[in-house]
């Protein structure tokens, strides 16, 4: 149930065909929250009957959501991972936006969460980067491979994702100062490397 290349879904499934078996590709997105409470989304790729027959299993962790053929489950969660790249990087843009204009970023935070700007990662990520916690829900080493496949399969697409590049560049260099076990909301380390501040939190008096 880890995110691997599509081709390599594919080339799994027709090895299990040729053996009168099935292949399934599912990998999972929800992070330690969603695995610790059961509520993982899980993008299912390969014959349906087959998918259907799993459910039972696969409902134990998530909920089942079927792509398509062999190699859907993964280029599915390669879209999950593009979104959650780009959208991280516009969280931490913005608290560091905020702490430099002045304002407490938590108060800031609570506003905008039921607004346009408010997301699961806001949810889920806010709170532990105020709090410096960068214990990992997903690793950044397990991100920056992910994000390398993600450009990979865009070469082969002919796709420009400029978002994606970045995001990619920006966990590299994480990697690169030793910080590739730390979770993924660790970027906010990376954007305030660039600007030379630290967003340390201190409520508004």
């Amino acid at each position: 149930m880890t995110t691997s290349e599509p081709s390599l879904a594919v080339e799994i499934s027709s090895a299990a065909e040729s053996k009168s078996c099935s292949a399934v590709d599912a990998p999972v997105t929800g992070g330690d929250v969603g695995a610790k409470n059961g509520t993982l989304a899980i993008l299912a790729g390969g014959d349906e009957n087959t998918v259907r027959k799993l459910t039972p299993l696969f409902s134990l962790m998530g909920k089942v959501n079927y792509m398509g053929g062999a190699g859907k489950g993964q280029f599915a969660k390669l879209a999950n991972q593009t979104i959650i790249a780009s959208t991280m990087v516009g969280l931490v843009e913005g608290m560091i936006f905020a702490h430099k204009s002045g304002l407490d970023v938590g108060l800031f935070l609570d506003a905008i969460k039921v607004g346009a700007a408010g997301s699961k990662l806001l949810d889920v990520h806010g709170g532990r980067i105020l709090k410096r916690d960068f214990e990992p829900g997903f690793y950044v080493n397990h991100f920056v491979k992910d994000l390398g496949i993600c450009l990979k399969e865009c070469e082969k697409m002919g796709l420009a994702l400029p978002g994606l590049a970045l995001a990619q560049q920006l966990y590299l260099s994480l990697k690169a100062h030793g910080e590739g076990n730390l979770g993924t909301q660790a970027l906010i380390v990376a954007v305030e490397r660039l600007n030379n501040v630290s967003l340390e939190y201190a409520p508004a008096k």
